[in-house]
């Protein structure tokens, strides 16, 4: 399989990659510039000479992908005797560096309804690397006559014709596919409304109308789909950026680009909220409650001062009578 066919397997797969490209070789070495190697989760295409250096590529490309952000890399290899890798010895005598291009799983966007203004989107999301599925029940709006302003797409482009119910569709887009209801009839509108609700596994889902039609559509979700207000506040309406008020069809179809962009850019992995507003609040330190104070140690009672005691006077001294003689007890 070439490398090609490979790197467009994991894109139908919608299962990242790593595309792996001999950059330069000095010397000898297994291949020469040019050649690669396509990295799945569990699968390898092609090669870049087998040895050390492609066991090497094939575990650095495993783990980017499963980095949340991955960026394209190089990796040098001396192909010597003095060089002992982690898969052996490469004795070549030449040098080789690697380029280790991540090939990230790429958005899906579903248009229902290629009108004027479905075919300005289309015009515009063309340009950008993604799977862009169209899809009209009128035949005239996908004809290539039509379509042939798209043909020069960067994106790779998935036409649908269904004469009787659009809604079927669901069911075949991608995991995380971006819906986009903007059909000609309000019945179908609300239809698509409903099945999208029911579909697991969908990205965001936006519908194009004025207030009073999402009133209404309001109204019938909960009433004849049984939906619940959360459920409900998963569709966005209206659709595109507020700050741009203009009503042609290219206008509109930029204002619609440029809020899908930034919601891309939300959806990456590791991503920061855009703007301060949607950043979340900092939980607030819980309140400090005053400890009440002390009560006063009791003081101690007033010591009373005792009267100075006055000294006693002596008695005065016992002359002793001559012949006489005390004894103590009884005489």
């Amino acid at each position: 399989m070439t490398w090609i066919a490979a790197v467009t397997r994991l894109r139908a797969r919608r299962e990242p990659g790593v595309l792996v490209t001999v950059a330069t070789v000095r010397g000898h070495a297994p291949r020469g510039a040019g050649a690669k190697l396509v990295v799945g989760q569990t699968e390898t295409w092609g090669s870049i000479g087998g040895g050390n250096i492609e066991a090497v590529a094939i575990d650095r490309a495993r783990q980017l992908n499963v980095e949340p952000d991955p960026e394209p890399e190089l990796m040098e290899f001396a192909l010597n005797d003095k060089v002992i890798g982690p898969h052996g010895v490469q004795c070549c005598g030449g040098a080789v560096s690697l380029l280790l291009e991540p090939l990230p799983v790429v958005q899906a966007v579903a248009v229902f309804g290629v009108g004027h203004v479905g075919l300005e989107l289309a015009r515009i999301l063309a340009r950008h690397n993604i799977d862009l599925h169209l899809i009209d029940t009128r035949s005239d709006m996908l004809t290539e006559e039509r379509l042939g302003v798209l043909a020069d797409a960067v994106a790779q482009i998935h036409v649908h014709h269904t004469p009787l119910l659009p809604e079927e569709v669901l069911a075949e887009l991608p995991p995380g596919a971006h819906v986009l209801i903007m059909t000609h009839d309000h019945a179908e509108d609300a239809a698509l409304c409903d099945a999208a609700l029911r579909t697991a596994g969908l990205g965001s889902i936006g519908l194009i109308g004025s207030a009073a039609k999402w009133v209404r559509f309001r109204k019938r979700l909960a009433t004849e789909g049984g939906h619940d207000a959360a459920t409900i506040n998963r569709i966005k309406t209206p659709i595109g950026m507020t700050e741009i008020t203009g009503k042609e069809p290219a206008t509109i179809a930029v204002s619609v680009a440029a809020d899908l962009l930034r919601t891309f850019e939300q959806d990456r992995p590791g991503a920061l909220p855009s703007t301060v507003a949607e950043a979340p609040e900092a939980p607030t330190a819980p309140e400090v409650r005053k400890v009440p104070e002390a009560p006063e140690a009791p003081t101690a009672p007033e010591v009373r001062k005792v009267p100075e005691v006055r000294e006693v006077p002596k008695a005065p001294a016992v002359r002793e009578v001559p012949g006489v003689r005390v004894r103590s007890g009884i005489r």
